[in-house]
């Protein structure tokens, strides 16, 4: 199975603690595929909401697709397409555990243009200076054994 990146949320793993992650499929209109297969999308603000017993994604950004003649609201609200029993799990992690679902990439797979949402809870502000930390750990670490002469 073939995968080929076209966004990843950056900002996701720093704003939030990830417990479990999701593949999702999208509903798009013809512009909006053709404008992802050109890699025009953006993730930063996006999020999933439960509604009518569905998983809806808001704010995903798909720019417009330059050679159509008609085309898409590069914001609207997309329905995901996930099993019966993922979108139960989800709504229910929603509203009862005060948890949230977001997208941490988009991707084509197979042709096919697939979402990986991640249900997480929100990072207090010394969680993400600990996450920083870490981080500057782990690179400086990365250096030395790179830098290491034997």
């Amino acid at each position: 199975m073939e995968s080929h990146n076209i966004s990843i949320n950056r900002k996701a793993r720093y704003n939030y603690e990830i417990l479990e992650t999701y593949e999702a499929g999208l509903v798009l209109t013809g512009t909006e595929i053709k404008s992802i297969r050109s890699g025009n999308a953006n993730l930063a603000d996006a999020y999933a909401h439960a509604d009518g017993g569905e998983l809806w994604l808001r704010n995903l950004h798909i720019s417009q697709y330059a050679a159509a003649s008609s085309n898409h609201h590069p914001t609207r609200t997309r329905k995901l397409l996930l099993r019966r029993n993922q979108i139960i799990e989800l709504t229910h992690n929603i509203g009862a555990r005060g948890l949230t679902v977001v997208p941490l990439k988009l991707y084509l797979k197979n042709g096919l243009a697939k979402i990986e949402l991640a249900l997480a809870r929100g990072k207090k502000r010394h969680d993400k200076r600990q996450t920083i930390i870490e981080r500057d750990r782990k690179r400086e670490a990365d250096r030395a054994i790179k830098n290491r002469r034997f």
